[in-house]
């Protein structure tokens, strides 16, 4: 298993629930299979530029340890999911 860092950006303008659903939604993903060694959820931020009219997002950082399955999965859902905006997943090097 190797380690990983994922941040993805969710649309700012879901309720509480929903947005707390999806961060539980991808938590799941990454722990069948994985373990996550850090999680911040770190709020709404201005975007550096607009994306499909949107100007603000709330960004989450996830760090955790996964094999590939589990990155191949992560990244499908991540694509499909109406709720993220931008999502990057890359090895951690440290």
């Amino acid at each position: 298993m190797r380690k990983y860092e994922v941040m993805y950006i969710i649309r700012p303008d879901l309720e509480q629930e929903a947005l707390q659903a999806v961060v539980e939604k991808f938590q799941g993903i990454i722990q069948n299979g994985g373990e996550i060694t850090k999680h911040d959820v770190l709020g709404k931020r201005r975007l550096a530029y607009e994306i499909n009219k949107i100007r603000d997002g709330v960004y989450v950082l996830v760090n955790f340890t996964a094999t590939t399955d589990v990155i191949n999965e992560l990244e499908r859902i991540l694509k499909i999911s109406d709720e993220v905006i931008r999502y990057l997943i890359t090895k951690d090097v440290a």
